[in-house]
């Protein structure tokens, strides 16, 4: 190697750690301007209280549910985030097989239709020939609709039907239909059916079909 020669680091073994990586203007431009930026906004900025507004900001002292989407039979899985027993957020389900975290427009409207000061809450009731409705207690809701559906049983009860020249038992009535909905479980729909044909109906339908 000539005199003259500068020795590589390869040439005379200098450990790798101990290289140091030259940096260019830019770089040392780009340092002392965020260096500037950050001691200007330092005494500009109070950091306790942004970190104290950061903290209430997060998502503390909260419950996650998993739910299902109400408006069709895809099944669509969502997450339900509860503080203080109230509903804050509702959205999709990253680890759900059906939809992967996606909503449609249908399942991104159901918070905003929770939440709206337009939903109604308790049972309205509107007179026949009156111009405008009046809130019930849950009781008095439930009554008046277990009286009609009495009446309207008794009213169209259909015993025997004639089946060529002999007549039949038949015990129902044609005038109650029962809707189910997409987000009701098994279970409840197990006892939906039950109680449609303990009142006579063979009229038991799903809303996803329509």
């Amino acid at each position: 190697m000539a005199a003259s020669e500068t020795p590589k680091h390869d040439d005379v073994n200098v450990p790798q750690d101990r290289v140091q990586t030259a940096l260019s203007r830019r770089d040392w431009l780009r340092l002392t301007i965020g260096a500037s930026a950050g001691l200007a906004l330092g005494s500009l900025v109070d950091v306790k209280a942004v970190r104290a507004a950061n903290e209430s900001l997060k998502l503390s002292n909260v419950r996650e549910f998993t739910t299902s989407c109400n408006f069709c039979s895809c099944g669509c899985g969502m997450v339900a985030t509860v503080r203080d027993n109230k509903l804050i957020t509702l959205e999709g389900d990253y680890d759900h097989v059906v939809n992967e975290g996606s909503l449609c427009v249908k399942g991104m409207s159901m918070f905003p239709t929770h939440a709206s000061p337009q939903r109604n809450q308790v049972p309205r009731y509107r007179a026949p020939g009156s111009d405008h409705w009046e809130d019930i207690t849950w009781e008095d809701a439930v009554e008046r609709i277990s009286q009609k559906i009495r009446k309207t049983r008794d009213t169209t009860w259909i015993a025997n039907e004639k089946a060529g020249d002999t007549e039949v038992p038949v015990n129902r009535t044609d005038a109650i239909a029962f809707l189910g909905g997409a987000q009701n479980t098994n279970e409840e729909c197990y006892l939906f059916q039950k109680f449609a044909r303990l009142l006579g109906t063979a009229y038991v339908e799903h809303q996803a079909r329509l």
